[in-house]
């Protein structure tokens, strides 16, 4: 896997913390935690956007951190299970890997086939 895709997941893992942060912070460290996570996953996201296609990246990084973040509030904050909430996620997941695949990466130039 490109690196870039790797920071775009590893992007979309720190939105579900700060995401969650919004909600649950109440003190001066839970809040800059989650400004950190808010910086460092939109750093990651852009350098990625630099590099691949935007919208895929965008839309990779939204769909999966979305998914987190409902997961996150059923396991861990009482959230309502339903079966169409899983549903729906599978469904979006399903079309956040289909733009991975399909979607070429770019080769940098001086980079070895």
């Amino acid at each position: 896997m490109d690196k870039n895709w790797l920071k775009v997941f590893i992007a979309a893992f720190l939105e579900i913390f700060w995401v969650i942060g919004l909600t649950h912070s109440y003190d001066f460290w839970t809040w800059t935690g989650t400004v950190i996570c808010i910086i460092v996953s939109n750093y990651l996201m852009i350098t990625a956007a630099q590099v691949l296609p935007a919208g895929t990246v965008y839309a990779i990084f939204v769909g999966l951190g979305t998914a987190g973040t409902v997961i996150a509030g059923i396991f861990f904050f009482g959230e309502v299970f339903k079966w169409e909430k899983i549903l729906l996620i599978a469904v979006l997941l399903a079309g956040v890997i289909g733009l991975k695949i399909v979607t070429p990466d770019k080769e940098e130039k001086g980079a070895v086939s």
